[in-house]
């Protein structure tokens, strides 16, 4: 980072500190900096304690015009997420590299493209269409057991966790039996920050934090590596199976890198997709007439769907790193710089979105970031936009009103956050 930067560069540290504090992504005052930052400086240095300093980039264009370049800025050379500088330089002494696995999200060309092209049909919506049957299933059996309760329920326990969760690893082959353990070791990977879901719950110093983060990805290759083995003696129609018997360059994948696929699969996966479930059914809750305008249209949910991930934007940052000198808004970004992708910031910009702030379920366009942009475009958008669909037209068609029931709670952390708490009272058709 160019020490001569001057002052009209740098970020206010009251607001640079709110960037790198989980509990502001939870209490909501992130969304108070992005506007801010949007207004005043939206490519703008953060100089924090215990983190190498990060250029933060909150403009819809300019998050685009990053993730369009991939040659120029790069994912994989530092850091994929915002990461204390003492946990990176431990990172490196256990892998090697910035980060402690070797997902599509940690490549650059010529892996990524190799490795995405493994599975990028499966998620297709051509392919897609032959699990629509049976996504419909579970979505009426959760539906059910909501209605069940008797008026009355936590959304986030009882739907929103659950729902997802069941489809990707009915996909990815993993037993039903062992969905618990991919959900604590999901919470544990994105919430580590969060008191309700670290594996460790004081003060971590970065030995603690990056022996944590280690603690997980090994429980994950652990139980990965017996469905790889199982999956090369007894092949199957699911997606463990295309990961575990792929090759690149006629070789099996290295384990980190098979482990890292089946981790992005799992996790994204669902984590994500719970997040913009509950945030749709908070947004509806809250609004009386926008719940009776998707209940009267229903040819509306669709964009109740991609509305709720541009409201939630359950990833609210990736880093991507400078390979070259280069310009970006009018400013000189240097070799090797880091820069911050507030996917959330961007899917308020008040020059794309009209009222950004405001829950329509007839936003349109609806140009949103949340799903990342160019090369890097998540992978699963189709299935998770499919499994919101069809969870919306089974559940809607049966409440006859909906409200909050309590306080919602958002998990604490900057990377992936979401509602872990929404307790809210319905009345059935």
């Amino acid at each position: 980072m160019d020490t001569t930067a001057t002052e009209n560069l740098d970020i206010p540290a009251d607001i640079a500190a709110t960037l790198v504090d989980p509990v502001a992504y939870a209490d909501h005052r992130i969304h108070d900096s992005y506007r801010w930052l949007r207004a005043n400086n939206p490519l703008g240095i953060a100089r924090v304690e215990r983190f190498e300093p990060f250029w933060v980039v909150t403009k819809h264009a300019q998050i685009q015009a990053v993730s369009r370049q991939n040659e120029l800025f790069h994912n994989a050379d530092r850091a994929t997420t915002l990461t204390p500088e003492a946990v990176v330089e431990r990172i490196r002494k256990i892998t090697g590299g910035p980060n402690l696995v070797r997902s599509l999200v940690q490549m650059d060309a010529p892996d990524h493209p190799k490795y995405r092209a493994l599975t990028q049909g499966w998620f297709m919506p051509n392919n897609l269409g032959k699990f629509e049957a049976r996504v419909r299933q579970i979505a009426r059996a959760t539906v059910q057991r909501m209605l069940d309760k008797g008026g009355a329920c936590d959304f986030v326990d009882d739907v929103a966790l659950g729902y997802p969760l069941h489809v990707i690893m009915e996909i990815l082959g993993v037993p039903e039996a062992d969905e618990p353990r991919m959900l604590k070791l999901t919470q544990e990977l994105f919430g580590p920050q969060d008191p309700d879901t670290a594996r460790i719950r004081e003060a971590l110093s970065a030995e603690q934090y990056s022996g944590m983060m280690q603690a997980v990805v090994a429980d994950f290759s652990a139980y990965f590596r017996t469905i790889t083995e199982d999956r090369r003696r007894n092949p199957r129609d699911d997606l463990s199976t295309v990961i575990a018997n792929a090759k690149i360059g006629g070789e099996y994948l290295p384990e980190l890198d098979a482990t890292s696929y089946y981790i992005i699969v799992a996790t994204a996966g669902h984590d994500t997709t719970s997040s913009s479930t509950a945030g749709a059914i908070w947004a509806l809750a809250e609004d009386p007439a926008e719940f009776a305008k998707v209940k009267a249209n229903p040819e509306l949910i669709p964009g109740l769907v991609d509305e709720a991930i541009r409201w939630m934007t359950p990833v609210k940052h990736f880093m991507r790193s400078a390979t070259a000198d280069t310009e970006l808004g009018g400013r000189r970004i240097a070799k090797g710089d880091w820069l911050m992708l507030c996917y959330a910031s961007g899917n308020r910009d008040e020059e794309v979105f009209e009222d950004p702030y405001r829950f329509r379920s007839d936003r349109k366009p609806n140009r949103h970031v949340a799903f990342g942009y160019g090369a890097h475009l998540c992978l699963g958008q189709y299935l998770a936009k499919l499994e919101m669909r069809i969870l919306f037209e089974e559940l809607l068609p049966r409440l006859k009103s909906l409200s909050l029931d309590g306080e919602v709670k958002m998990t604490q952390a900057y990377f992936v956050n979401g509602p872990k708490k929404l307790p809210i009272r319905f009345e059935v058709n």
